[in-house]
């Protein structure tokens, strides 16, 4: 019983942290789908985008974006949409006792002795951007 538990929570675990496919979000969305033309139904099924495909196209197939930004620019309504990733960054840190009398500031127990550990951040990074002028895919760009 507790390995089925502990199986069935790793499970969730990592499959949550697994992005979602552009089938996946066209499963949840058969509506927008079906909407699309048969060119836009074959560029969202294969996660690609082209110049005037709409915003329901795009987030069929590149996913909600982590950001958007609206503007204005030649009497046309402007927006940008901006996808992220994260990079790990490893490094250490020292620890050691606080130099309280074998206590820390606050009257508890100071950690004994000095140590090196690692530590990992995330750093989010831009992975790609659309350009929409009139709610249409203008241009995008993607790193490589």
């Amino acid at each position: 019983m507790k390995t089925i538990f502990i199986v069935t929570i790793a499970t969730m675990v990592f499959g949550s942290c697994a992005p979602p496919t552009p089938q996946a979000r066209i499963e949840q969305n058969p509506e927008k789908f079906a909407s699309l033309s048969k060119r836009d139904q074959g560029l969202v099924q294969q996660g690609q985008i082209a110049q005037g495909l709409s915003q329901d196209a795009v987030a069929l197939a590149w996913g909600t974006p982590s950001q958007r930004f609206q503007g204005f620019k030649d009497q046309r309504s402007t927006e940008r949409w901006d996808y992220a990733g994260s990079r790990p960054v490893y490094s250490t840190n020292f620890y050691g006792s606080y130099g309280y009398g074998g206590y820390g500031p606050y009257g508890h127990r100071a950690p004994l002795g000095y140590g090196v550990g690692p530590e990992i951040a995330y750093i989010p990074y831009r992975v790609a951007s659309v350009w929409f002028v009139d709610n249409r895919v203008d241009s995008w760009e993607r790193n490589q």
